[in-house]
């Protein structure tokens, strides 16, 4: 047993050595040897903390702006054009809705126009509902349950149930449309849904868009800790979406967030084992057959350099590292003070540790190869 319990200790010993102590080291290493163009890097001097990857193409921009501008003066008509532009691409309608649903935040006058003009509209629905959903957690705000005044979450409370039920009723709509679900799931949490009553509301969803990624992000959320779940369920959860998700979709980047939900809890999180560092490289694997312009990937490939990073897998961490190019205005690296530092240290890490001999390379700039 004394044997046993020496080996033991031994391998934690390692462990934690890799773990804490060789990456003081490359830090320190960074700060006055890193030459990222060594390593196919763009250089320090050109890193950009402003966005976590390059803007969307200029056509888009326009697009949206327009509609923005439309919107501004009353007319309904080109949001609900906007919208129903997006046919079946049900996260693209999603992310038009989101849109819709800012501008509707600050003046949602023309919403109440649409609505009143075409009560049978699907869309004009399910943004109501989700506006009064957003409304309520804005009173609510994003702090732990005991850190909300007891007026304001009364409050909070007491608008859900009109906004889940203007979502039931946007079902009747357009039975085929994801969109009510994905906000009745959004709501289910904060309206302390049992999970006997969240379980239809979620297989309502996947019956009409399996793959809906802002779907999944919020019902990865009812299923962690600190809601109606636990760790291992939000996991298991998250590994399942790697596991489902199709080619072309970013939902395997659910499990990244479902890290970072661990990290935020817990502080470190355990993803150093064969079974952890497996999951990370499905994860990358099906990243790569993301659209490069899809515009959530370069987030996605912040945090999955990061965790990467924290798994010691150096030489896949320093790829993203690559495949990032220049932008540097991600989550991971502002939490940490100024992100430039940050990144700059976290990439030269993986470099120093990926065991890449440095050598001139072509830069690329951006997130595609």
């Amino acid at each position: 047993m004394t044997l046993f319990l020496a080996a033991v200790l031994g391998v934690l010993l390692v462990v934690l050595y890799r773990l804490f102590v060789v990456p003081q080291r490359a830090g320190n290493w960074v700060a006055g040897h890193f030459v990222a163009s060594s390593y196919g890097l763009p250089p320090l001097e050109t890193l950009d903390p402003r966005r976590a990857g390059p803007p969307p193409p200029a056509h888009r921009t326009e697009e949206r702006q327009a509609v923005a501008d439309a919107v501004r003066d009353g007319d309904w008509k080109s949001a609900a054009r906007y919208v129903r532009a997006a046919g079946e691409e049900w996260d693209e309608r999603w992310a038009r809705l989101e849109l819709l649903q800012h501008l509707a935040g600050e003046d949602d006058a023309w919403l109440e126009s649409w609505r009143a003009a075409e009560p049978g509209d699907c869309d004009a629905a399910t943004l109501r509902a989700g506006l009064l959903v957003h409304r309520a957690w804005k009173i609510r705000g994003g702090g732990y349950a005991h850190e909300v005044m007891t007026s304001d979450m009364e409050r909070f409370k007491a608008m859900l149930p009109a906004a889940i039920e203007e979502a039931r009723r946007a079902t009747l709509l357009d039975p085929a449309n994801p969109g009510p679900w994905v906000v009745m799931i959004m709501a289910a949490r904060g309206a302390q849904y049992e999970r006997a009553r969240f379980r239809p509301l979620w297989d309502g969803l996947v019956a009409r868009a399996p793959y809906h990624y802002e779907g999944h992000w919020q019902a990865q959320q009812y299923w962690c800790a600190k809601w109606f779940g636990s760790d291992r369920r939000m996991m298991r959860f998250a590994r399942q979406a790697v596991r489902k998700a199709p080619a072309g979709s970013p939902l395997a980047g659910i499990y990244l967030h479902a890290l970072g939900e661990l990290s935020e809890r817990h502080g470190a999180v355990p993803t150093a084992t064969p079974w952890g560092r497996s999951t990370l490289r499905r994860v990358a694997a099906s990243l790569e057959q993301v659209d490069p312009g899809h515009e959530l990937l370069p987030g996605l490939r912040h945090l999955l350099a990061d965790a990467m990073l924290r798994s010691m897998m150096y030489g896949p961490a320093l790829e993203q590292f690559r495949l990032i190019g220049p932008w540097c205005g991600a989550a991971p690296w502002r939490k940490e003070g100024d992100p430039v530092i940050a990144f700059e240290t976290a990439r030269g890490t993986a470099a120093r540790l990926s065991r890449v001999r440095p050598a001139p390379a072509p830069m690329t700039h951006g997130i595609g190869r």
